[in-house]
């Protein structure tokens, strides 16, 4: 079986995000950049289905800048075989996205798609969903665990309730939840293997797909500043603010 893995080159979830001066976005200047933490699940989760005999070949694709390209190496040195990097000077909505990775679908045929179920930059939650519903597969949304079992694979997600499973037929579609796995830690050895696997260097219009982004942002905002908290002496004294401050004790 062959798995497809999106990967999305975003800051890296350390960094402490600053935003512009002029508030049209977040300063990406001398920004340390990953892969997104979610779409690592979906790679680690895909280079254990290998390890357990279940996948052949694993092909990661991202689609953004050519600075991408070391995102999907890193990918590579987990274990990914191959990749393909869609360039666009556009950042693509989630539809453009979907749209992309359907015509990859069509071309490469893969017996499952894995993708984090979010970027934390947009934090959209759309792609894979959107996905399903171009490419006509069945999905399994939030994965806390995947298990294959011949042409079905069983997919137990987190919902507000608990955990279900879902039963899908291959192929389809998963998007991962962060209790699926723990990326394992890329040692130096991979990463200079990694350097020599194959690599497609792709445009849009290479698979016939015009991006359009329908979503415009107007203005980003960093988040309020806390105020600082005042210690009380007394019950009474915390009460009395409770009640005649906060407003929140009738």
């Amino acid at each position: 079986m062959k798995i497809l893995v999106p990967v999305k080159r975003v800051v890296d979830y350390n960094v402490k995000v600053r935003v512009k001066p002029d508030n049209t976005g977040v300063d990406l200047a001398n920004v340390k950049m990953d892969i997104n933490p979610f779409c690592d699940i979906a790679v680690e989760e895909a280079v254990r289905l290998k390890e357990a005999g279940v996948a052949e070949e694993i092909i990661v694709v991202s689609i953004g800048e050519a600075k991408a390209e070391e995102q999907i190496r890193r990918a590579m040195a987990i274990g990914a075989d191959r990749g393909i990097l869609i360039t666009t000077e556009e950042a693509p909505s989630s539809l453009g996205v979907a749209k992309l990775l359907n015509a990859i679908v069509e071309q490469e045929q893969p017996g499952l798609v894995i993708l984090g179920k979010q970027a934390i930059d947009t934090d959209n939650n759309q792609t894979g969903q959107m996905l399903a519903a171009l490419s006509n597969l069945p999905q399994g949304t939030f994965a806390n665990k995947v298990e294959i079992n011949g042409d079905k694979v069983n997919v137990t997600r987190e919902i507000d309730g608990g955990l279900q499973t879902v039963g899908l037929k291959l192929p389809a579609i998963v998007t991962t939840d962060l209790r699926l796995n723990e990326p394992r830690y890329v040692k130096l050895p991979d990463i200079m293997k990694a350097k020599r696997k194959p690599l497609d260097k792709k445009t849009a219009a290479d698979f016939g797909v015009e991006l359009k982004n329908s979503v415009t942002t107007l203005k980003v905002e960093a988040p309020a500043q806390r105020e600082a908290g005042i210690k009380v002496g007394s019950v009474a004294e915390l009460v009395d603010k409770l009640k005649n401050e906060a407003k929140v004790l009738s």
